[in-house]
């Protein structure tokens, strides 16, 4: 028997859940030693033809083979056992256990007896073999994002995978984790590993793709395409059917007065470590200050003070109001909007229908609040009005939050601030994980908030899109406050700088050292 071209072959691939047709006869292949790129909208059904190849879910009709030989699995253990791995999104480790122990969980071996020290040895020798460095003696809960990731993906490695699925692995990694996660793939590809490679930036796929297939709404518009020649533009157009705007115009500086005032603020995160260092900066109406920094170094813990969700000490004003330590509900009586990093568990009730996610905050008084009760005639009406303003697609405002793509989640709770009218929006991560179409449409909100006379305290670890929006960029680093930039006077190099802990005071003594040394 001939050896296959290809380490994945499927053909003509129809997944359906009721009243939706998920994958309509997809044909995906995947080479031999290749990075094969799968890209699409959110609710494209990208992660629906990977769930079935990893065993979860189970084809109506199509065919599908790895290396040559017909398969039909019924489990992810079927998937494990023809070499197929998936790294997900969102990790699946035990936090108080070790990185070998987390590795080592749900094997056959070792059964009785573990000497750890031996397993520690094999872990080291397969970073060494992929350069994926974590301690092995570490603590889940004592690592960062993208070593938690490694240890995914040694996970995966060590259980003999040659096929990886990875689903968005870079959505929570900071620029310097998504470089080092790059080189990763193509020492992996190097050893003879096939990667498949679910991601909406597009930038990392033109980088780092040999091919790329595209779904739109279950049906694949572009299938196997060399990546080499084709732009962020041709793959967002054949994404979403249209040209995406990149970078969005917004009209000159015109700041107001300060709404948000925040002075020597220090706080802690969930463990008891200090997270706010003496945080202290100003955010005027008419004004995005984009906050960037590494994931960890207390953007959230900054987010959670200012909208009452954590303690803290020193002071914080919104329009000159104290608000330092007061609940949620002050901060929403002050007129400030909270677009949560978390949306699923944070920013929506998801058992709950769409009409009652966008009242979450009013419903306390009129119009949609009637005493006891609340006008649910005028609440479906006013969700259907915002339904279709910011172009939620969904059944109906009856549907409920969990049903919804990530994008067309974070339109509903969008929806739901701006109504208020706010004269602060805090958003943490608004445009996490979503794709290029919805992105687009997310920071045209945000933008339209600036323009509405809002302050707008942005906290994004995408550099491209701090740029893009914010007026003026600090840099936040382990609790503090590196330096402030206006955003046509930001150097990228000197942001990478002081996102890993240079102080922007200190950059600019260099600058005037070097500069008089040429002289």
């Amino acid at each position: 028997m001939t050896e296959s071209p290809f380490a994945v072959d499927m053909q003509n691939i129809v997944i359906r859940f009721p009243g939706v047709l998920a994958n309509d006869h997809v044909n995906f292949t995947l080479g031999q030693g290749e990075i094969h790129a799968l890209l699409g909208e959110n609710g494209a059904g990208k992660s629906t033809l990977m769930n079935a190849l990893a065993g979860l879910y189970k084809p109506a009709s199509g065919t599908m083979k790895v290396y040559g030989e017909p398969v039909n699995f019924s489990s992810p253990k079927d998937a494990i056992a023809k070499g197929i791995g998936m790294v997900h999104q969102h990790f699946m480790l035990v936090p108080n256990q070790t990185v070998t122990e987390n590795i080592l969980l749900g094997l056959n071996e070792p059964r009785f007896r573990m000497s750890l020290k031996k397993y520690d040895q094999k872990v080291l020798e397969l970073q060494e073999q992929f350069g994926l460095r974590v301690d092995p003696t570490a603590l889940i809960w004592q690592l960062s994002v993208g070593e938690q990731q490694r240890v995914e993906i040694l996970k995966t490695l060590y259980r003999g995978a040659k096929i990886l699925i990875m689903d968005e692995p870079t959505a929570v990694l900071a620029p310097q984790e998504i470089d080092e996660l790059m080189e990763t793939m193509k020492a992996m590809v190097a050893t003879g590993k096939s990667i498949i490679f679910i991601s909406h930036k597009l930038q990392e796929v033109t980088a780092v793709a040999d091919r790329v297939t595209v779904l739109r709404k279950g049906v694949v518009t572009a299938e196997g395409i060399a990546a080499s020649g084709m732009t962020k533009r041709d793959l967002a157009n054949l994404m979403v059917g249209r040209d995406v705007v990149f970078t969005i115009q917004k009209t000159p500086h015109n700041p107001g007065d300060v709404v948000l005032d925040v002075k020597d603020v220090r706080g802690e995160n969930n463990k008891g470590v200090p997270a706010l260092r003496g945080v202290s900066l100003a955010v005027r109406s008419g004004e995005i200050l984009g906050i960037a920094g590494v994931s960890g170094n207390g953007q959230s813990e900054l987010a959670e003070v200012i909208t009452g969700m954590r303690e803290c000490t020193g002071s914080i004003l919104i329009n000159g109001e104290e608000m330092a330590n007061k609940p949620p509900i002050a901060a929403i009586k002050a007129g400030v909007a909270h677009v949560p990093e978390d949306r699923t568990h944070v920013g929506s009730a998801p058992s709950m229908s769409i009409t009652d996610n966008t009242i979450m905050k009013s419903y306390r008084q009129p119009p949609v609040g009637k005493g006891w009760s609340i006008d649910s005639k005028y609440a479906r009406a006013n969700a259907q009005e915002l339904k279709e303003a910011y172009g939620i697609l969904a059944p109906s405002v009856d549907t409920m939050a969990r049903k919804l793509s990530g994008g067309n989640l974070q339109k509903v709770i969008l929806a739901r601030e701006i109504s208020g009218g706010p004269k602060l929006m805090v958003a943490v991560q608004p445009t996490r994980g979503l794709d290029v179409g919805a992105i687009e449409a997310i920071q045209r909100l945000i933008l339209a908030q600036r323009e509405e006379g809002t302050a707008v305290l942005l906290v994004s670890e995408e550099l491209e899109e701090l740029l893009s929006l914010s007026d003026r960029i600090a840099v936040i680093y382990e609790g503090e406050i590196m330096g402030t930039v206006l955003t046509d006077q930001a150097n990228v190099d000197e942001l990478g700088l002081m996102m890993t802990g240079t102080r922007l005071d200190h950059l600019k003594k260099f600058e005037e050292v070097s500069h008089h040394e040429e002289a």
